[in-house]
Parts: C-alpha cells; sequence; structure tokens
C-alpha cells in the first residue's frame, strides 16, 4: 500500500493492546502507519487517557446514547468514514461490529482474539471467559489470533497466530496477562505492520504472503 495507512482503533476498557500499537509506531516496529482516531463504546475508560496523552482524537460512541442500535451503529460507522480511515483495529473491544462496516470495510477489520482461532472463540468467548475455558479444559498451550473481520464472529481469514504455554498454577487473570506480554502485545503490531507494508491480501479466505 502506498502512503501511510490510517487505522482507527476501537476499545472498550484499558486500552494495552492501542498502548503497544501505540508504542509501536513510535519504536519504529510498525511502519508507514498513523493512528487517526481512537473510539471507545465506554466513557471513562483508561484507553481514552492513554490516547490523549498519545495526542491522538479520541471519542466515545456508546449504544446508551442512542435510541436503536441501527442509529449507533450508523454513527460508529459514520465517525470511522469522517477519518479516512484505512484500517478499523479491534483492540479490546467488545462491541459486535455491526455488517453495514463489514460490508464497507471488507477485508480491512481486524481483531485480537486472547486464544488459538478456533479454540475459545465464538459466542461467549470474550475476557477472561477465554481463559477460564481453557484452564478448565486443561489445554497446555493457549496463545492469541489476529484476523479479519467478518460476518461470523472470530471466524475471518487468520493473519498470525502466537501460541503461550499454560502452566500448572495459572489463574485465568495470570494466564490472560501472560498472553497478552507475550502474544498479544506482539502479533497486534506485527499484522498492522504487515498491512501497511502491502506484505499480506486475502485469498480465498485466506490470508497469504505476498
Amino acid at each position: 500500500m502506498s502512503g501511510v495507512l490510517k487505522i482507527t482503533v476501537l476499545v472498550s476498557g484499558g486500552g494495552t493492546n492501542l498502548q503497544a500499537i501505540i508504542d509501536g509506531i513510535a519504536d519504529g516496529t510498525i511502519q508507514n502507519t498513523k493512528i487517526v482516531g481512537v473510539i471507545s463504546n465506554n466513557y471513562g475508560v483508561y484507553a481514552l487517557e492513554r490516547a490523549e496523552k498519545a495526542g491522538i482524537p479520541a471519542f466515545v460512541i456508546s449504544p446508551k446514547d442512542f435510541a436503536s442500535r441501527k442509529e449507533f451503529n450508523e454513527a460508529l460507522k459514520a465517525k470511522i468514514d469522517s477519518m479516512d480511515t484505512d484500517l478499523v483495529v479491534l483492540a479490546g473491544c467488545l462491541v459486535r461490529i455491526p455488517e453495514i462496516l463489514i460490508d464497507a470495510y471488507e477485508n480491512r477489520i481486524i481483531n485480537i482474539h486472547p486464544a488459538l482461532i478456533p479454540s475459545f472463540s465464538g459466542m461467549g468467548f470474550y475476557g477472561l471467559h477465554v481463559h477460564e475455558a481453557a484452564l478448565a479444559r486443561g489445554v497446555k498451550l493457549s496463545g492469541a489470533t489476529v484476523h479479519f473481520v467478518n460476518k461470523d464472529l472470530d471466524a475471518g481469514p487468520i493473519i498470525l497466530q502466537k501460541a503461550v504455554e499454560v502452566e500448572d498454577h495459572d489463574t485465568p487473570e495470570i494466564l490472560q496477562r501472560r498472553i497478552m506480554e507475550q502474544a498479544e502485545w506482539k502479533i497486534m503490531p506485527q499484522a498492522i505492520n504487515m498491512i501497511a507494508n502491502g506484505e499480506i491480501e486475502v485469498r480465498d479466505g485466506r490470508v497469504v504472503r505476498k
């Protein structure tokens, strides 16, 4: 892709993956990329402070502020469109992405999921629920996946995955932190950099290197 990749980052909470992206752009891990905006569906979350500290425009678009989900979906898309966004990055965003956005940004929305898809993915698998399920199943490896978003939950083409060992005395919180540190904060910046530098494409529903 020629020029700078303009990304809008969608968040819901603390924004640790947002910080990894901000840091990656600052240290050159992510090249040819600019964050044009951060959008949260929740007020008062720390991700908004992270954006402010980095001098990035930040906005709250909450479903609670709209009479219907349709109005919220349209407002979210309008804001993303207004920033001339090339790529939408879901970084701990717990809002179901509307079809009007998926249609408009086909293969231009990516998500980070805290497991090795297809394991522990789909409806109900988010946040600590993912790690609780992994520990209950007794898996020895978990990890994270960066994938393009399509209309099926957690089912879009996979860009990158990184495995992380599960240890005997892990709690969901400890496992969550290890997966963030060893996988999420590494492969999300890496995936954005690959997209920004035209290294991958989606072909027949799969991500391939150019």
